[in-house]
C-alpha cells in the first residue's frame, strides 16, 4: 500500500473561526489511511488556534509568502520561501488565503510541489490573480459565477467549482428556544424574520430594514445578529430602532441556532457591489435548519437558492424584498414548512460536511 499523501494547508492564521473553521472541519474529516495533513500559519495567535492545536497534526509557523518590491531581490526572497516549502516535504499545498499574492505558488513551483488555492471571494481586480491562478496546479472556485466570470477566461487554468459544506446534524430543525424568544420580547405567534450577518455596508442590513418596515405584516419582529459595536450600525440605531422597536440588534450570539429556531424565515440581504463574498454561510445554516431563505440576486447566494428562484429578489431593491416577505408570509403554514423541508434536503445534498470532504479527497488524488 502507498504511504497517504501529504497535504499541506496553508491559512494566514487562525484568529477568528471563518474560514479557519472551514480548514479545522477539512482537516479533521480527511481520511487519514489516505491522506496525512499538516497545517503552515503565519503566526499562532488567537483563541481558535487552540482548538486547532485539539486535532493533534503538525502545525508549522513560518511567513509562506512574501512582497514583491524591491524586485531586485524578489527572486532570493522567493526562493528561502521555496527552500522552507520543499524541507516539509509535503505533496500538495492546499492553500486558504484570501489575497491574491503569487509568491506562494510561484515559491511552490520551484520547490516542485502541487498547489491548490480556493478562490474565496468575488474580487478580481488585479493581475495577481491571474499569476496566483496559472502558477496553481488546481484553482477551487466556490460559486458558479466565479468560474463564468474569471476561469472562462483562462483557458490554461485548471479550474473546478466545488461548494463549501457544513455539518447538517450540527444545523438540523430543532424546537422553539422560548427563552430566546422572552430575552426579546417575542412570543410564539410574531411573525420573526431574522438575519445573521457580518455587518458592514455591503450586506444590505438598510435594504433588509427598509423592506420589513414597508410591509403590512401583523405582529412582526426583525432580528439582526451579529457584531453591533460599530459607528455604522450605531448610525442605523439611531435612525430606526427608537421608532421601530420590532427591529431588534441581538449583537454577536454564540449560540446562533437557538434564534434560527424561533424564526420564521431567514434574509440575507446583500448588495451587488463592493466586497462580495464567495459563499456565504449563514443562509445555509439556515436552510440545513428547515428555514425559508429570502437571498438577493448576487453571486454565491443564486447558487444556494438554485431551484428556489421565486425567493430571489433583486439586489438592492426593497421593493422587491418587500413583497417576496408579504408573499411569503401570506403562505399557508404547511406551505412554508415544505419550503424548509426542501432546502434542508437540498443542503443535504449538495452542502453536506461528507460531500464537502469528499469532493477535496477527489482533488487531491487527482493531481
Amino acid at each position: 500500500m502507498s504511504r497517504p499523501l501529504k497535504i499541506l494547508f496553508t491559512i494566514p492564521n487562525f484568529e477568528t473561526a471563518g474560514s479557519g473553521k472551514v480548514v479545522y472541519d477539512l482537516v479533521k474529516g480527511l481520511n487519514r489511511e489516505k491522506f496525512h495533513p499538516e497545517i503552515l500559519v503565519k503566526h499562532s495567535r488567537g483563541k481558535f488556534f487552540k482548538e486547532v492545536e485539539k486535532l493533534g497534526v503538525p502545525i508549522h509557523v513560518f511567513d509562506y509568502e512574501t512582497d514583491y518590491k524591491p524586485l531586485w531581490n524578489f527572486p532570493f526572497r522567493v526562493l528561502r520561501v521555496s527552500r522552507y516549502l520543499k524541507s516539509l516535504d509535503v505533496d500538495i499545498i492546499h492553500s486558504w488565503h484570501w489575497s491574491s499574492d503569487f509568491s506562494e505558488p510561484l515559491a511552490a513551483r520551484m520547490a516542485g510541489i502541487k498547489f491548490i488555492y480556493t478562490k474565496k471571494a468575488m474580487g478580481w481586480g488585479n493581475k495577481a490573480w491571474v499569476w496566483r491562478s496559472k502558477l496553481s496546479t488546481k484553482v477551487i472556485a466556490i460559486n458558479k459565477d466565479m468560474m463564468s466570470e474569471f476561469f472562462a477566461k483562462l483557458p490554461s487554468v485548471h479550474a473546478t467549482y466545488l461548494p463549501l459544506g457544513l455539518d447538517t446534524e450540527v444545523y438540523q430543525p430543532q424546537e422553539y428556544h422560548r427563552p430566546t424568544a422572552v430575552k426579546h420580547g417575542i412570543v410564539y405567534d410574531d411573525f420573526v424574520v431574522i438575519s445573521v450577518v457580518n455587518m458592514v455596508p455591503v450586506k444590505g442590513i438598510e435594504i433588509l430594514i427598509e423592506a420589513f418596515l414597508q410591509t403590512n405584516i401583523p405582529n412582526k419582529k426583525l432580528l439582526l445578529v451579529g457584531n453591533d459595536r460599530s459607528e455604522y450600525v450605531d448610525q442605523l440605531k439611531l435612525k430606526y430602532c427608537k421608532k421601530h422597536p420590532e427591529v431588534i440588534f441581538t449583537g454577536k450570539q454564540q449560540e446562533v441556532r437557538n434564534y434560527l429556531s424561533i424564526a420564521d424565515v431567514f434574509v440575507i440581504p446583500t448588495k451587488n457591489e463592493g466586497k462580495r463574498e464567495g459563499m456565504p454561510m449563514a443562509p445555509v445554516e439556515a436552510m440545513s435548519s428547515a428555514l425559508p431563505v429570502i437571498g438577493s440576486r448576487v453571486s454565491g447566494v443564486t447558487d444556494i437558492l438554485e431551484g428556489f428562484e421565486d425567493w430571489i429578489f433583486d439586489a438592492g431593491n426593497t421593493h422587491s424584498l418587500s413583497d417576496k416577505l408579504t408573499e411569503f408570509y401570506k403562505l399557508p403554514k404547511e406551505s412554508k414548512e415544505n419550503i424548509g423541508v426542501e432546502m434542508r434536503a437540498k443542503v443535504i445534498d449538495q452542502y453536506s460536511l461528507q460531500e464537502f470532504i469528499r469532493s477535496r479527497e477527489q482533488v487531491y488524488e487527482s493531481v
